[in-house]
């Protein structure tokens, strides 16, 4: 397998020490590689070529007044036309659409995983709160505060993670290493804080370090698989990330009562350094304009004309500073400026939202009217995942039955990614009602697991269509619109614990579980109001694809 190592960390930190002698690129190793394509490509360099029986004949004066094949009509900013630097034909093996199915699903994999990993950690330390408000003195909303900074902080890291990510100076996978490392290091004085404030101010330093990958993930996806792919992998990836949440307090609530709340903190700690160790030699860039862009500059260096541009760099040559903030601010404007990413991010939030302050009744629930223990109301999430379990692959069949042949037909619209929602639309307030109004003496602690276990219908069926619907639309910012949504689902899902204690405490299990399921049936059209009306509404939009 080609692993691509020349744009790994670990490739990078090669070159630099051997001064670009170890870990080269095709076109170093070959300079005749792009010459070659040169002449394939324009008849009267051919002919020279064949005069001369050398592929490579020629000077490099010669080649580079034909190179490339395509002349670029903007200015480069240097006074002259600038000569475009492109992929060397559709089988270019620097393409990320031409890469191994091998390493493609080795970094599907290691997002994956690290979008688990960080997830897990705004919820493993929940069952931990009462070991550290003993601990710390502190009240229980301060305790909250631990997993509503957490989650806080990896909604904004998004806003500015995903546009760095698309500058094609910086590409994806250092921006994934080196916030990853920040992330684990920063980790030190949060398990070993030694009061709530330290413990508290670096919670929020960790999800903001930690979020590339709950929104820039999505991204690296689309740069790799094709679009009839991506459905199947965009299911698994997020699939993870609503994992974490669910893991969380299962780990956490063997692990808190017999290790201490800070050995929840070491735990995913470790399995991030174990991926970040994987990203370090296995995780190549794999966004296009950076992967271009560094290849117009290894062609400047070796050549020493400046003409050789990549698109990027044309089209940034009169970039202005007030462009470059109005591209960091990219994922702000679609999120409140488009309809569909706002409504959509609205949908999604608030089920995140009602994710984690559901899950705050469930100690009410099982520790209070069953007399469950710590660990045993760990155990009750198992509901969940067998549902998940279920869900997931029944999505991908959908997937694999229904939706691909309508993207093979060729007249596919970015709303038939939508039907499974409106399954999980109702799915969402049925759990609800079900988990609220059962929870009660005389009825078997059975039967609200049961009824927990539709949440994951919902969720798989609502975050899998709503995340595919608007990367498929707006396909040009995925990253940036994967960002906005995090930050509408991380928002919601840090403020909503706040209030669960007063909410079931002050209404009751069963009427508390009653109002957010009003607040869940209430969102019902909107999955078909989109799926009616989605391409009209798509035709107001600029940024958004009218023709997909």
């Amino acid at each position: 397998m080609v692993f691509h190592t020349q744009s790994t960390i670990f490739g990078q930190l090669m070159r630099l020490l051997s001064r670009g002698k170890l870990f080269r690129y095709p076109d170093e190793v070959d300079p005749s590689l792009w010459k070659r394509v040169v002449r394939q490509d324009r008849p009267d360099t051919r002919k020279r070529s064949d005069n001369n029986n050398d592929p490579a004949h020629g000077s490099d004066k010669e080649v580079l007044d034909d190179f490339p094949c395509k002349q670029a009509t903007t200015d480069n900013g240097i006074g002259q036309d600038a000569l475009l630097v492109d992929w060397y034909g559709e089988d270019d093996p620097e393409n990320p659409q031409n890469w191994p199915g091998a390493l493609k699903h080795l970094i599907a994999f290691q997002m994956c995983i690290l979008n688990f990993a960080v997830y897990i950690a705004s919820s493993i330390y929940v069952p931990g709160e009462a070991l550290l408000m003993q601990e710390f003195g502190v009240n229980e909303t301060v305790a909250i505060l631990g997993l509503s900074l957490f989650t806080l902080g990896y909604g904004i890291g998004p806003m500015l993670w995903s546009p760095l990510s698309e500058l094609p100076k910086l590409g994806r996978s250092r921006i994934f290493f080196w916030t990853l490392l920040a992330f684990i290091l920063l980790q030190l004085p949060v398990g070993l804080a030694p009061n709530a404030a330290v413990f508290l101010v670096f919670r929020w330093a960790t999800g903001f370090c930690g979020s590339p990958c709950l929104s820039t993930g999505g991204g690296t996806i689309t740069d790799i698989y094709p679009p009839t792919t991506v459905p199947y992998l965009i299911c698994i990836w997020s699939s993870a990330g609503v994992l974490g949440p669910v893991f969380g307090p299962l780990v956490g609530g063997f692990l808190a009562p017999a290790m201490g709340w800070r050995w929840t903190v070491w735990v995913f700690t470790l399995l991030c350094a174990l991926v970040l160790g994987g990203m370090f030699f296995c995780l190549p860039e794999t966004s296009a304009a950076n992967i271009l862009y560094n290849r117009a500059r290894r062609l400047r260096k070796a050549t020493g004309n400046e003409r050789l541009r990549s698109q990027s760099e044309i089209d940034g040559a009169h970039h202005t500073a007030r462009d470059t903030l109005v591209m960091l601010a990219r994922a702000f404007t679609l999120t409140f400026l488009e309809p569909i990413v706002l409504l959509m991010d609205l949908y999604s939030g608030l089920l995140y939202g009602l994710l984690f302050l559901w899950f705050e009744s469930f100690p009410i629930v099982f520790g209070g009217i069953y007399g469950f223990s710590s660990g045993q109301q760990g155990l009750v999430f198992i509901g969940i995942l067998v549902f998940a379990a279920i869900s997931v692959p029944l999505f991908l069949l959908w997937i694999k039955r229904r939706l691909l042949p309508k993207m093979m037909s060729g007249q596919f619209k970015p709303e038939m990614f939508l039907p499974p929602t409106f399954i999980g639309c109702f799915a969402l307030p049925i759990c609800l009602f079900w988990f609220g109004w059962t929870s009660r003496v005389g009825v078997h602690w059975i039967v609200p697991i049961v009824g927990s276990g539709l949440f994951s219908i919902g969720v798989v069926t609502l975050f899998n269509s709503l995340f595919n619907y608007m990367g498929i639309t707006y396909s040009r910012y995925a990253a940036s619109i994967f960002a906005g949504s995090a930050l509408f689902r991380a928002s919601f899902g840090a403020t909503f614990p706040l209030f669960a204690q007063s909410l079931f405490r002050s209404l009751g299990v069963g009427p508390g579980n009653s109002l957010l399921g009003g607040l869940a049936t209430l969102f019902i059209p909107v999955p078909f109001i989109f799926y009616w009306y989605g391409e009209r509404i798509r035709s107001w939009s600029k940024n958004a694809s009218h023709d997909v």
